[in-house]
């Protein structure tokens, strides 16, 4: 019942309250932080949940200290987030995907595929409008440009960019 009030209140109203970097807004990034203490699954402290994010009922979030959700993020399903993570607007995280491997049955009545976790390591980047597909697992310390579609697991400290994303360079020398 505490859960549902929780869901009530930042559906209803906190998710809709300005970002915490508008000028004298601050307290909101503590009222988001507060309430999705009691939705997710396990949370850090200094987190920033920012205006307009959704994640369903929260009960699979994973977040780690000093992480973030951008303005208008969405994640669904299970999604582990390390610490220290950066996330920009309007990132989009998905966990399951359509099934279509029949071309007999049509796709809208195959179903869904299996769901697969995504896991984001710590002293990461996600720039805005980024989308993570289901199974994925990046590494420490990578970059994520703006605009990528990441598909593949991407490993520690490298920058990708692209659609579908690839591996620009290394952040080791």
């Amino acid at each position: 019942m505490v859960r549902l009030g929780f869901l009530l209140l930042y559906y209803g109203f906190f998710r809709y309250l300005p970002s915490s970097s508008s000028r004298g807004f601050l307290w909101t990034r503590k009222i988001r932080r507060w309430c999705c203490k009691g939705l997710f699954f396990s949370c850090g402290i200094n987190i920033n949940i920012e205006h307009g994010a959704s994640f369903g009922s929260g009960r699979q979030i994973k977040i780690g200290n000093n992480s973030g959700l951008g303005v208008n993020c969405k994640l669904y399903g299970s999604v582990a987030i390390g610490d220290n993570v950066m996330m920009g607007p309007e990132v989009i995280i998905l966990t399951v995907n359509h099934e279509f491997a029949s071309i007999e049955v049509p796709m809208i009545n195959q179903g869904m595929k299996e769901f697969k976790p995504v896991c984001i390591g710590n002293d990461v980047w996600i720039g805005q409008r980024v989308i993570i597909l289901p199974g994925v697992h990046i590494g420490n310390g990578v970059i994520i440009g703006a605009g990528s579609v990441v598909s593949k697991s991407i490993p520690d400290y490298s920058v990708v960019v692209g659609n579908p994303a690839r591996i620009v360079r290394s952040r080791v020398s």
